[in-house]
């Protein structure tokens, strides 16, 4: 074999060694993104459930039982004491959510809805956690117009959150655009709750005494808490100098210095969910923790 034959095979053997890496890499980077894709089905289950029970008293089960993929029931859920108003725009909620679930199985093969506890006692939790003690009665996000909102502030804003930190792991161009289109309407959701919620900043919440203000500030200081990454939370009154700019204490929509999003990991949102700052340990609205391959390798 002449040098100039050696010389060829070598190169040939080097360009496939190189391919088989780059393919293997690829591949690695795929299984990556669908993981990262799935996990925020998670949020999206919980938010389709609450908001379409909220307005109209059934859920998934009723509305597309096939995206359930025969998972459990949700617990505790129920119909909640909504004006016309405010039950249109919760059911305009809902069914987006139920879009939200089609997208990203249309994406991913996705996993069966978890089960997911909405009860009332399941909210009073967060609130007792947020305000260090007792709320006497128990807060029940059912009760009327406010006390929803107010359980709405929870869910929306930690899954745009997760939206934001996604979206610069992925690689192709579908997902990059599916993740984007996700955001937009999660941020215009939680953007109607906060500014619903500002209209309402220093109404006191029946029968606490507390203002919607307060409430959203010991709501964003418990998520900050929980999440343990630093702020990445504000309510809708901040002081001036956390405020856009420096020069407002107005927060209809919480932003970091510059005024863009805050993003979190799949790891800090389940600190936040499952209730008790540990994404190790189930808890909270997952009972039996979330589903798909990162929530799955973080549990104990």
């Amino acid at each position: 074999m002449t040098n100039n034959n050696i010389g060829c095979l070598i190169f040939t053997l080097l360009i496939m060694l190189c391919t088989r890496t780059s393919n293997v890499a690829a591949g690695a980077n795929e299984v990556m993104e669908t993981d990262l894709i799935e996990f925020p089905l998670n949020l999206e289950y919980l938010e389709a459930e609450f908001f379409l029970w909220g307005a109209l008293g059934y859920g998934l089960d009723k509305v597309a039982p096939n995206l359930t993929m025969g998972g459990p029931p949700p617990l505790g859920v129920r119909k909640a004491r909504l004006s016309p108003f405010i039950c249109d725009i919760v059911a305009q909620f809902a069914f987006q959510e139920v879009g939200h679930l089609r997208a990203i199985k249309a994406a991913v093969p996705g996993f069966p809805r978890p089960l997911l506890d909405l009860s009332a006692s399941s909210f009073a939790k967060v609130m007792d956690h947020a305000f260090g003690r007792p709320l006497i009665p128990p807060f029940d996000p059912y009760a009327n117009d406010l006390t929803f909102l107010l359980a709405s502030y929870l869910i929306p804003y930690v899954g745009l959150t997760g939206y934001v930190g996604t979206s610069p792991k992925l690689n192709s161009t579908s997902s990059k655009k599916l993740v984007a289109g996700l955001l937009a309407v999660e941020s215009a959701q939680d953007a109607v709750i906060r500014a619903l919620l500002y209209q309402r900043a220093l109404v006191r919440v029946a029968p606490y005494g507390v203002t919607v203000a307060e409430f959203s500030t010991r709501m964003s200081e418990l998520r900050n808490k929980l999440g343990k990454a630093g702020m990445k939370d504000e309510g809708l009154i901040v002081p001036q100098a956390m405020g856009a700019e420096g020069k407002i204490s107005g927060n209809v929509i919480a932003g970091n210095e510059t005024s863009t999003a805050y993003e979190r990991t799949p790891e800090e949102i389940l600190r936040i969910v499952y209730g008790g700052g540990n994404e190790h340990v189930p808890g909270g609205f997952f009972p039996n923790g979330a589903d798909g391959k990162i929530a799955k390798s973080l549990l104990s």
